[in-house]
C-alpha cells in the first residue's frame, strides 16, 4: 500500500533524516557545571504505540520464539527495560490496538495471507532442518500482545488500548496527555505533526542495561527532500493510496504521472494490464505532483483532475479521496500542546505562502535538540487541538452494518511497511487504459462490502455493563474480544504456527471455537434469558419456543478458510445450570457470585471438576494450564495429546529451570521437533481464550495467576518433549530426579484425566474439512459438547453404530415385531440382566425421534447392568432429559408390553452417544447421585458441561449435555475398565 510504503521510503531514500539518539541523554538535557547533571523538572514521557513495537518488547528476534514463546525471557527482559527508565528519568506510557479496525479489514486480511504463507514455511524448514527459522520469519508467538500488557501492568509501566480507530487516538492521546515524543514505525505517525519522532524498530537497551538507544526521525529533512510544505501531507497521503482509497483505485493516475516516456512504462505494455508501479517512484512523483497543485482548498478540482483517466466509479473515487484527505487532516489538525524554545526553522520554498512555511516550525532541527526541563511553556495536558477519540461514549449494543467502507472511523492495524514491486503486483491490478479490458480490484469495487456478512442485532447488553467493559478496555485491563463481542459482534482471530498438511492436529481457531461459544453465552447473558421459556414450556409438556440466535462473526484464516469471509458462530447457553446475568457475574460481590465465576470459567474449559479446585492437586498458578491440557485432551477424533506429551507440559510447568531464564538460554536442542512447536502453538492458544473466558466470566482467576510465564517456556518445553517422546525417559527422570516433583506431577495428571475414559478405536477420525458455507452450525465439527443434538445413532467412538445389547433386542416397523437378534452374551453375574433393545421405526413414538433406539440407556456405558437399574430404583437422581424424550412412564409402559425382561428408565436421544472418542464408563450410583463424604467437592463439582455430575443439576430440567462423569479419582478403576472393554 502506498502510505505504508513511506516509513520505509524514510529509511532507505533519506539517510540524513534518520539519526540515532540515546534516550538517557535527551532526557537529561545539557550538562551542567563540569558533568554534573542538572536535575530535570519533570521527567522524558514518551508514548509508545505497542502495535509496532512488539516484537522489540518481547526482546528481540532470538532463535526461541518458534517454541511457542520464552516468557520469563521476555519478563527479564521488561523488568530491564522499567528499571533503566525509571533511572534514567523516562516515563513510558504503552498504547495497544485495542479497535476491531473494520475500515482496514482489507489491509488485515492480506497480511494475515502472508503470515499464513510465513508459518507453512516456518514448519517445512524444521520439519527439513530440525533447527529454529532466521528471524526474517518472526512470526508473534499466540497471545504475545497480552502478555507483554500484563507484564508491563506489573512493573507498574501505565498501558491504554484502542477503541475505534488506533491510529487517531494514539496521535489524540499523545498530543492531549503532553507527551515528548511517540516511539512508532508507521507511515501515518510519519505524517503527522509530532515533534520527536523515534523509531520502534530501532529501540535497543544494551546487555547492560543503562542504555536505551533508538533513532530519531527528522521529518523536516524528509520534507526537504521531497520539496514538500507539511500542511500538503494529508493530499499527499491519500494521493498514495491508503485504507479509504486504495493504491489500485489510482494505478491509471500513478501510471499517467510517470509519463509514456518512463523506462517502467513498458511493463504496463507487456503485462496487458493495468500493474502497479514500485513504492519508491510512486512517492516521488505524487509529491512533485502534489507540490505543483495551485489551490490545495479545491479539492473537487484536484480529484477531477486525479481521476480524469479512470473508467468507473468516478464519483465514488472522488468522494473517497476527499474522506481520505479529511482523515489525515485529523492528524496535523491543531498546534501541539507545547512550543519548543528553539527558535522557528522554515525551509527555503520559493512561491510557498507564509502560512505554508510556519507550518515547520513544530519540527525540532536535527541539531538542536533542547533540553526538554528548559522549555519555554510547561506541559499542560488539558490543551488540544483537536477533541479526544478515546474519551467517546460506550457504543450501542448490536451493530448491522455490513459494509465495511462505512467503516472508515473504525480503521485497522498498520500493516508493516513494505515496498511494492511491479513484478509481483500483477494480480492487484485496479483497470486497463481504453484500449484493453479493464480488470478491476476486488478489495477497491463495490462488491468489497460482500466480504462482510449481515448478521441479526444482538441482545441488548446493560448500560452499566457497558460503561464497565468500556473502561477495563481504555485501561488495557480488560481482553479485548469481549469489548468487540458487546458492541460489535464480531472477532478477529490470528493466524498461529500450524500446519496444513498435519491431519492430526485441528486447526486453533477450531478447536478452541465451542470455547469462544460459550464466552459468547456468558457476555450475552443467555442462559438467563432462556430460562423462564423453557421452564414454562417444561411444565405444559411442550417443545421450547425455537429461540433467535445471538450470531458472531469471527475473521479466521486456517486451512481451508480464506479470511476474506467471517464465519458466522452462534452463541451457546450452559444447560445444566443457569448461569447469572453479566452484570452480576461482573459485579456481583457475595461470595456465591465469586463462586459462580469460577464455575462459569472452569465450565467454558470442560474443566469443571472437583479436582480443579483442590490446591493440593493443581495449584492456583497452574489451573490456567490444566483447565487448557484437560480441553485439549477431550477433543474429538484423534487424541490430540498423548501421555508422554502431556508429562512434558507437566514437568516443565513443575521445573526451577522456567523462573531461571539465563539456564534456558543456554540450553542446546539438537532436532526440533515439528510436532513440538504445533503443540505449543496450539497450547498458547488455549491460554489465549483462557484469557479470554476469565476476563469474560469477571476474572475469578487473578491476572497474576494467569500469566503464562507462571507455568509455561517453549524451550524447556521442548526440552522435556524430546526427553519423554525420543529418549523414553521415566517420569522421574524426567522431573530431573526430583521424587517431590514426579508425584506432583502424578496428582496434576490425574486431576487433568478425572472422570476421562477413551475407547480404543482401530481407525482415527478423519478432521473434516470445513464445507463452504459462511455459516458453521455447531454439529458440523465431531465436538461433544453443545446444546445442538449430534446425529443420532452414534455408538463408542464411531458415529452410525450402536453397541449390540448383551440381551439382544427386536425390531419394529409401525408398530409390528418384524425381527429379533440374539444379544452377544449375558450380564455378568451380580450386575443383573441387560434390557431388550428395541428399534422403532415408523408409528406413533411420542417425544422420540423416528428411527431412533428406544432402549433405556444410561450416559455411563458400561457393560452389563449393574448400574444401570441401581440408577433407575433412585430415579430422583436423573434430574434431567432433552425436551424430545419420552418420559420414564411412557417408556416402562412400552418396553413391558413387548419384553418381560425389559426395565423403565428415561430415555435420552443422546443417551447413547459416545463422544470425543471419550467414554464415560460405569460408576456407582453412590457417585452418580452425588452422595460423597465431602460437601466441599460435591459443591465444587456443580457442572455445567461435566455432565455425569447429577449433583450440580440445580434445575431438573437442564440435563442435555451428560457426557462426561467429574467423580472418578481412581486411576486403578480407570486401568480396570480400560483392560475390561479390551
Amino acid at each position: 500500500m502506498g502510505v505504508q510504503g513511506f516509513q520505509d521510503y524514510i529509511e532507505k531514500h533519506c539517510p540524513s533524516a534518520v539519526v540515532p539518539v540515546e534516550l538517557q541523554k535527551l532526557a537529561r538535557g545539557s550538562l551542567v557545571g563540569g558533568g554534573r547533571q542538572r536535575p530535570p523538572q519533570t521527567p522524558l514521557r514518551l508514548l509508545v504505540d505497542a502495535e509496532n513495537c512488539l516484537h522489540r518488547l518481547y526482546g528481540g528476534f532470538y532463535t526461541d520464539w518458534v517454541s511457542g514463546g520464552q516468557w520469563n525471557h521476555m519478563l527479564g527482559y521488561l523488568a530491564a527495560l522499567a528499571k533503566a527508565c525509571f533511572h534514567g528519568n523516562i516515563e513510558l506510557f504503552v498504547f495497544f490496538n485495542g479497535a476491531l479496525e473494520k475500515g482496514r479489514l482489507h489491509e488485515w486480511v492480506k497480511r494475515q495471507g502472508n503470515e499464513r504463507q510465513t508459518a507453512q514455511q516456518i514448519v517445512s524448514h524444521v520439519q527439513n532442518k530440525a533447527t529454529p527459522p532466521p528471524k526474517v520469519w518472526f512470526l508473534p508467538p499466540v497471545s504475545m500482545a497480552h502478555c507483554i500488557r500484563l507484564a508491563l501492568i506489573r512493573f507498574h509501566i501505565k498501558v491504554a488500548q484502542s477503541i475505534e480507530d488506533h491510529h487517531q487516538e494514539v496521535i489524540a492521546f499523545c498530543r492531549e496527555k503532553g507527551f515528548h515524543g511517540l516511539v512508532a514505525y508507521d507511515s501515518d505517525y510519519a505524517l503527522c505533526n509530532i515533534p520527536y519522532y523515534f523509531s520502534a524498530h530501532a529501540l535497543k537497551l544494551s546487555r547492560n542495561g543503562k542504555s536505551l538507544t533508538t533513532s530519531q526521525y527528522l521529518m523536516h529533512e524528509v520534507a526537504k527532500q521531497l520539496d514538500l510544505n507539511p500542511n500538503r501531507f494529508p493530499i499527499f497521503a491519500a494521493l498514495l493510496g491508503n485504507h479509504i482509497l486504495p493504491d489500485e483505485d489510482l494505478a491509471s493516475f500513478h501510471w499517467s504521472l510517470l509519463g509514456p516516456e518512463h523506462p517502467l512504462a513498458s511493463l504496463k505494455v507487456r503485462a496487458h494490464q493495468l500493474v502497479l508501479p514500485p513504492c519508491d517512484v510512486v512517492i516521488k512523483a505524487v509529491a512533485d505532483y502534489v507540490r505543483n497543485i495551485q489551490d490545495t482548498s479545491d479539492l473537487d478540482a484536484i480529484a477531477k483532475d486525479v481521476f480524469q483517466y479512470s473508467q468507473s466509479r468516478t464519483d465514488d473515487k472522488a468522494k473517497r479521496f476527499k474522506r481520505a484527505v479529511g482523515y489525515y487532516s485529523y492528524h496535523i489538525m491543531g498546534p501541539y500542546p507545547y512550543t519548543l524554545s528553539e527558535p522557528a526553522i522554515a525551509l527555503e520554498a520559493g512561491g510557498k505562502s507564509v502560512s505554508e512555511q510556519n507550518n515547520y516550525s513544530n519540527i525540532p532541527h536535527e541539531g538542536k535538540h533542547t533540553p526538554l526541563y528548559e522549555r519555554s511553556s510547561p506541559i499542560n495536558p488539558a490543551q488540544g487541538g483537536s477533541p479526544n477519540h478515546v474519551d467517546s461514549t460506550y457504543f450501542p449494543a448490536s451493530s448491522t452494518s455490513s459494509s465495511s467502507d462505512n467503516d472508515e472511523g473504525s480503521g485497522g492495524t498498520a500493516e508493516g511497511s513494505s515496498t511494492v514491486s511491479s513484478g509481483n503486483q500483477a494480480a492487484e491490478v485496479k483497470g486497463n487504459q481504453a484500449s484493453t479490458p479493464q480488470i478491476p480490484c476486488l478489495l477497491s469495487m463495490p462488491t468489497r462490502n460482500h466480504m462482510d456478512i449481515t448478521t441479526p442485532p444482538l441482545p441488548p447488553v446493560a448500560p452499566e455493563v457497558l460503561r464497565v467493559a468500556e473502561h477495563r478496555h481504555k485501561k488495557g485491563l480488560m481482553y479485548p474480544y469481549i469489548f468487540h463481542v458487546l458492541t460489535k459482534g464480531e472477532i478477529k482471530i490470528a493466524v498461529s504456527i500450524e500446519d496444513e498438511a498435519n491431519k492430526d492436529l485441528p486447526p486453533a481457531a477450531l478447536l478452541y471455537r465451542p470455547v469462544r461459544q460459550y464466552v459468547y453465552g456468558v457476555l450475552f447473558s443467555l442462559a438467563e434469558s432462556r430460562k423462564k421459556t423453557e421452564r414454562l414450556a417444561f411444565r405444559k409438556n411442550r417443545l421450547p419456543p425455537e429461540f433467535s440466535p445471538v450470531i458472531v462473526k469471527e475473521w479466521a484464516a486456517y486451512k481451508g478458510k480464506s479470511p476474506q469471509t467471517p464465519e458466522l458462530v452462534e452463541a451457546l447457553a450452559f444447560r445444566e445450570w443457569t448461569c447469572p446475568n453479566l452484570k452480576k457475574l461482573w459485579l456481583g460481590k457475595a461470595v456465591e457470585d465469586k463462586n459462580r465465576r469460577m464455575r462459569a470459567f472452569l465450565a467454558c474449559m470442560r474443566s469443571d471438576t472437583p479436582a480443579m479446585l483442590n490446591p493440593s492437586n493443581v495449584p492456583t498458578h497452574l489451573m490456567v494450564l490444566c483447565c487448557v491440557l484437560r480441553y485439549m485432551v477431550q477433543w474429538p477424533g484423534v487424541r490430540i495429546l498423548r501421555r508422554q506429551e502431556l508429562d512434558a507440559f507437566l514437568a516443565q510447568a513443575l521445573s526451577p529451570k522456567l523462573y531461571e531464564p539465563d539456564q534456558l538460554q543456554e540450553l542446546k536442542i539438537e532436532n526440533l521437533d515439528p510436532r513440538g512447536i504445533q503443540l505449543s502453538a496450539l497450547f498458547m492458544s488455549g491460554v489465549d481464550m483462557a484469557l479470554f473466558a476469565n476476563d469474560a466470566c469477571g476474572q475469578p482467576i487473578p491476572w497474576e495467576h494467569c500469566c503464562p510465564w507462571m507455568y509455561f517456556d517453549g524451550k524447556l518445553f521442548q526440552t522435556k518433549l524430546i526427553k519423554a517422546t525420543r529418549e523414553k525417559v521415566p517420569l522421574i527422570d524426567l522431573c530431573d530426579g526430583q521424587a517431590e516433583q514426579a508425584a506432583k506431577v502424578e496428582k496434576m495428571r490425574q486431576s487433568i484425566l478425572e472422570g476421562l475414559h477413551f475407547s480404543r478405536q482401530n481407525h482415527p477420525l478423519p478432521f473434516p474439512p470445513p464445507p463452504a458455507m459462511p455459516f458453521y452450525p455447531a454439529s458440523v465439527y465431531p465436538r461433544h459438547f453443545g446444546p445442538i443434538p449430534p446425529p443420532q445413532g452414534r455408538g463408542r467412538g464411531f458415529p452410525g453404530v450402536q453397541p449390540i445389547p448383551s440381551q439382544g433386542g427386536k425390531l419394529e416397523i409401525a408398530g409390528t415385531v418384524v425381527g429379533h437378534w440374539a444379544g452377544s452374551r449375558r450380564g455378568r453375574g451380580g450386575r443383573g440382566p441387560f434390557p431388550l433393545q428395541v428399534v422403532s421405526v415408523g408409528g406413533a413414538a411420542r417425544g422420540r425421534p423416528r428411527g431412533v433406539i428406544s432402549t433405556p440407556v444410561i450416559r455411563t456405558f458400561g457393560r452389563g447392568g449393574r448400574y444401570y437399574g441401581r440408577a433407575y430404583k433412585n430415579q430422583g437422581t436423573i434430574q434431567g432429559k432433552p425436551p424430545y424424550a419420552a418420559s420414564a412412564e411412557e417408556v416402562a409402559k412400552e418396553l413391558k408390553s413387548k419384553s418381560e425382561e425389559s426395565k423403565s428408565s428415561i430415555v435420552s436421544s443422546e443417551g447413547s452417544l459416545a463422544e470425543n472418542g471419550v467414554v464415560n464408563e460405569e460408576k456407582p450410583a453412590s457417585q452418580l447421585n452425588g452422595n460423597t463424604a465431602d460437601d466441599r467437592a460435591s459443591n465444587q463439582s456443580e457442572s455445567a458441561l461435566s455432565n455425569d455430575s447429577k449433583t450440580c443439576n440445580t434445575n431438573p430440567h437442564l440435563n442435555a449435555l451428560n457426557t462426561d462423569s467429574v467423580c472418578h479419582k481412581d486411576d486403578a478403576l480407570e486401568a480396570t475398565v480400560l483392560k475390561k472393554e479390551e
